[in-house]
């Protein structure tokens, strides 16, 4: 029996009935009910409950998420609610997990990992190099306005929040020339043909941990976590797990520019890291490929160059 879980009588069996925290918004609930068909399919003896709660983050999209407080306020109720045994797993997106996790918390699983790039989304534009100068791009990432302006110095970024169903809204309205979103969300979400152009091609690095969707637990509920375990997809683990110490290594947050990507395959690796300021007047960017088992090692190599080229200096400033 699984600790700290409601157990009913259904259908003549006893089932653990473990309840999935997430936001409410249409892609968090998507991701909340697709970890629960994985939990349905692969675990037997568990059903599920989703427990949408609300976060300062969804409350007041009227703020930039940086002056709120940063990505940390998209889970810090739902690891509230983690404590206060409301719920028994909060399920995330990882790009919006920071580094430095409560020790009260484990994230217990990383599910495989869909299409980690951003997309930008046109109604006018088939891609990024026809935007006239003074095109109007929305986007509220400080990584992806930096990144767009070391090749686009001529573009206007007006920040935009809100859900993806909005920010279509508004870019249709006609506020915006483009969007630039997550090509991951998009397809969740079955928007595939709103993707004008995916940007996989650098400078574009992503967040650390973007496509990717993360169980968090509590360190105490010891069956439950290995139980979840049993979900997590290896290369994609160590993906995120590599994006997310290259990110702390630099010492960073949502507050600076900088991205991450790491592709595991069976036996090798590449890193691609890009540190720049928000103006985009100084970037860095270093790559890096080796056997997988030295990627610990190559994540160390990573840090270094880019510490040496001087990424302090860009972050602090």
């Amino acid at each position: 029996m699984l600790p700290r879980l409601r157990c009913l009588a259904l259908r003549g069996s006893k089932v653990s009935i473990v309840r999935i925290g997430t936001r409410g918004s249409q892609l968090a609930l998507w991701q909340a009910h697709h970890i629960a068909g994985l939990i349905g399919t692969h675990l037997n003896g568990i059903e599920t409950e989703i427990v949408p709660i609300k976060t300062e983050a969804d409350l007041r999209q009227d703020v930039l998420l940086a002056e709120l407080g940063g990505k940390g306020l998209f889970i810090k109720e739902l690891e509230v609610a983690l404590l206060d045994n409301r719920i028994d797993i909060a399920v995330h997106s990882m790009k919006d997990v920071t580094v430095d996790l409560a020790e009260e918390f484990t994230i217990a699983a990383i599910l495989e990992r869909e299409d980690p790039y951003d997309a930008l989304v046109s109604s006018k534009y088939q891609t990024l190099a026809q935007l006239p100068a003074g095109a109007v791009i929305g986007t509220c990432s400080l990584r992806r306005q930096s990144q767009l302006l070391s090749i686009r110095p001529d573009l206007t970024i007006i920040p935009v929040r809100g859900n993806v169903t909005t920010r279509l809204k508004r870019l249709d309205d006609g506020d915006f020339d483009a969007i630039i979103l997550a090509v991951s969300g998009l397809r969740r979400l079955g928007l595939d043909e709103r993707i004008t152009e995916v940007l996989d091609q650098l400078p574009h690095v992503p967040s650390p941990g973007q496509g990717a969707l993360g169980v968090e637990c509590r360190v105490g509920d010891q069956d439950l976590v290995e139980e979840m375990k049993k979900l997590d997809d290896s290369l994609s683990n160590a993906e995120v797990s590599a994006e997310r110490a290259v990110n702390a290594g630099l010492g960073g947050s949502c507050h600076v520019p900088i991205g991450v990507l790491t592709k595991c395959r069976k036996e090798s690796y590449d890193i691609a890291a890009y540190v720049g300021s928000i103006d985009a007047q100084q970037t860095i960017i270093e790559t890096l490929s080796g056997t997988l088992d030295g990627l610990m090692t190559g994540i160390e190599v990573v840090i270094e160059k880019l510490n040496q080229r001087g990424a302090q200096e860009i972050l602090a400033g």
